[in-house]
């Protein structure tokens, strides 16, 4: 399988100056760094997520604070970086263990949330894995099933656990208003790589491609109810977990900051670059009354790489007179 991203990096990693490291230090808060937007759109809500301790999941969760969330559930398995990261966001934050693969953990996270707080308003499921590259994962004829099941008990299985209890949290809850529907907002995130074919391994693109379909299920029964369901697609991100996965693709043939720039170079819309903060907005918006009418959509934040593709016409040149 061609990965079209991988191939492109590989490219430019060769042809890159040392310059190209100016884009910042990929470990440290950079790839999570923008101006602040406007505030107050979650205005205390109760919100959860999983893979809360770092990625994605840690941006959303700066956002939802900044943006006024009363509370922020980190539910991650990595207890000793989920702990970090609430001290670090401060007292609206606080962790608690779970390992999305084990539906009880998601239960038990989605419990502890509703016990602490008395309700649960947003659930983002941000928790995933991205597997090994190898044969057994990008090539359809050698494909690992062990390595495909286990992407897909983390990607799939665990997103649909953070439905399913997000749910049953939302819809035990009373109404704010009579003849209202119960209300809550379930995001999940899915990944270009679920859009277009050759942008990942086999797991990881059937698992994303998954996730699109389980919204539209899922907001399907769920609009009866008042509950909105919608995911995100993102582009690359430089996040630590992307910087790592690329590096290993690279073969050590970049340092970590020229792998971050890499990623950051790697966009379609000229002037911008995909941030961990783009995909958080976009989690904010959707979790918001901003979004109050939009359920089983799928927001694609890509700068539009995945709307088109060029036809690379070989023009006849004119001979020489």
């Amino acid at each position: 399988m061609m990965h079209r991203l991988v191939a492109e990096a590989t490219r430019r990693s060769r042809a890159a100056p040392a310059t190209m490291a100016t884009g910042g230090a990929a470990g440290g808060e950079r790839w999570m760094s923008s101006a602040a937007g406007s505030k107050g759109r979650l205005e205390g809500k109760i919100a959860l997520i999983t893979g809360g301790a770092s990625g994605l999941g840690k941006a959303a969760a700066h956002e939802f604070i900044q943006e006024g969330a009363q509370a922020v559930v980190l539910a991650d398995i990595n207890s000793k970086l989920g702990l970090q990261t609430a001290h670090e966001l401060g007292p609206n934050a606080h962790f608690v263990h779970c390992d999305v693969a084990a539906e009880d953990s998601v239960a038990a996270a989605v419990d502890a949330a509703v016990a602490r707080h008395g309700r649960l308003d947003v659930m983002l499921n941000s928790a995933g894995v991205v597997g090994p590259l190898s044969p057994g994962t990008s090539q359809i004829a050698s494909l690992d099933f062990a390595q495909f099941d286990a992407v897909m008990s983390v990607n799939v299985r665990g997103t649909l656990a953070g439905i399913k209890h997000a749910a049953r949290a939302m819809l035990q809850a009373p109404a704010p208003d009579a003849g209202a529907g119960a209300g809550g907002s379930i995001l999940c995130m899915a990944s270009i790589s679920g859009i277009l074919g050759g942008l990942g391994t086999y797991p990881y693109s059937v698992s994303k491609f998954a996730i699109a379909g389980i919204v539209k299920a899922a907001a399907a029964e769920l609009s009866r109810h008042g509950v909105r369901v919608n995911c995100i697609s993102p582009y690359a991100v430089p996040t630590p977990m992307v910087v790592d996965q690329f590096s290993a693709m690279l073969g050590g043939a970049a340092d970590e900051a020229q792998v971050a720039a890499i990623i950051r170079g790697l966009g379609e819309l000229k002037g911008a670059t995909c941030e961990a903060v783009d995909i958080a907005r976009a989690a904010v918006y959707l979790a918001s009354d901003d979004a109050k009418y939009v359920s089983g959509h799928n927001l694609v934040v890509d700068g539009g790489f995945t709307s088109y593709k060029r036809m690379n016409l070989p023009f006849p040149t004119k001979p020489h007179e």
